[in-house]
């Protein structure tokens, strides 16, 4: 592999003959230089996200944001590890891609793992407790079901190219009987009060869950769950409102050398260089796009009020706010007090104001989408 040791950790050889990388504990040592330009990009970065976290105090409703925002950013996690389906397989109130069944599926396990995790944040710190009950959810029947959800891996597992063996793999994580007291150090690390700036202590603590690897699958999407609830436990943000996986990947290369250089070279510098440059650049995305959509919603909010509209196609707009893409009998699950004329009332108005429009061209399961909306979150 070419390394040996390095103050990230280092190479030893195992019994059986291979070598694998055993983490040093956090925080680094020597310490992180925080030359000028990491000084920098954290006063943006810090900035950035201070400026998304004021948003749900200007926008009325910001859990239509956080709604789409979980889903967009399960999908592009997801993305990373190779799951094809789009957005609107995502948010669509019905299966139209049984091809995609499987993607679909851990996309909305990834949303059940956020949420669960946010609530679970309520009660418990983040922990190994924690870590693993998210594990569970987040491959209750998907593909790696049967790789011990929620638990920690009992064999050796390794990360390289498709085909690749444990001899000639691109990494070897610790063996299995060090999983637990890693984890152990890295949650001590978590608890533990220092004068780390907190982006720069969930950078830290992203890149060695991801040394660790202590799943047999799963782990770079509960990895990048486990910095978003870090910002929320320390109150740096008060809604998951950042998805930090646009960023890692459009940048999927780079993000994999970055990790890769902080256990060959020990090179923590450029891996918390590239960590604030994402979260600069995902926070004044998602700021950006949530106003966009605040102010689409109120413009076409006043054009419904000004047309003289039903209670229902009020409520019908409203629940387009929530999900772009819909169905007359999805609405009326959501809606259960109307019926299904009324419904389609109102999506004839929607449709005649040029708000939604029919998709699929069908007299019957037709679905409708808020178009402009949509693109927004494209």
């Amino acid at each position: 592999m070419g390394y040996k040791m390095n103050r990230a950790g280092s190479l030893v050889r195992q019994p059986e003959n291979y070598d694998a990388f055993i983490p040093k504990p956090l925080p680094p040592d020597p310490p992180l230089k925080l030359d000028e330009e990491i000084n920098l990009l954290l006063s943006e970065a810090s900035l950035s996200l201070g400026k998304l976290t004021g948003l749900t105090s200007i926008v009325s409703e910001p859990n239509l944001f956080i709604y789409i925002f979980v889903r967009k950013e399960a999908l592009l996690s997801s993305q990373i590890e190779g799951t094809q389906c789009s957005l609107e397989d995502v948010l669509s109130p019905k299966l139209d891609s049984p091809e995609r069944k499987d993607d679909i599926e851990e996309v909305t396990n990834y949303v059940l793992a956020m949420n669960k995790g946010l609530a679970g944040l309520k009660e418990l710190p983040v922990c190994t407790r924690l870590i693993k009950q998210i594990h569970s959810v987040l491959m209750e029947g998907v593909r790696g079901q049967n790789k011990t959800p929620g638990e920690f891996r009992k064999s050796q597992n390794w990360i390289g190219p498709p085909g690749c063996t444990l001899t000639n793999s691109t990494f070897v994580p610790p063996p299995p009987h060090l999983v637990e007291e890693c984890i152990g150090k890295l949650e001590n690390y978590i608890h533990e009060e220092d004068l780390t700036p907190p982006l720069i202590k969930a950078a830290f603590v992203h890149a060695q869950f991801e040394t660790i690897h202590p799943f047999l699958d799963g782990n770079g999407r509960l990895g990048r769950l486990l910095i978003t609830f870090l910002l929320c436990y320390w109150n740096i943000l008060d809604q998951p409102l950042l998805y930090l996986s646009y960023y890692f990947k459009r940048h999927k290369s780079e993000y994999y050398a970055k990790l890769m250089d902080t256990r060959i070279k020990g090179d923590w510098e450029s891996w918390i260089k590239f960590f604030l440059r994402a979260v600069k650049e995902s926070a004044d995305i998602s700021n950006s796009t949530a106003l966009s959509i605040f102010k689409l919603h109120q413009i076409d909010k006043e054009k419904v009020f000004s047309n003289k509209p039903t209670n229902f196609t009020v409520e019908v707009f409203n629940e387009f706010c929530k999900n772009p893409i819909q169905t007359s009998s999805y609405l009326l699950k959501s809606l259960s007090t109307s019926t299904k004329p009324k419904i389609q009332r109102s999506l004839n108005h929607l449709e005649e104001l040029n708000i939604v429009k029919e998709v699929t061209g069908k007299q019957r399961n037709k679905k409708y989408v808020y178009d402009s909306y949509l693109k927004l979150l494209l």
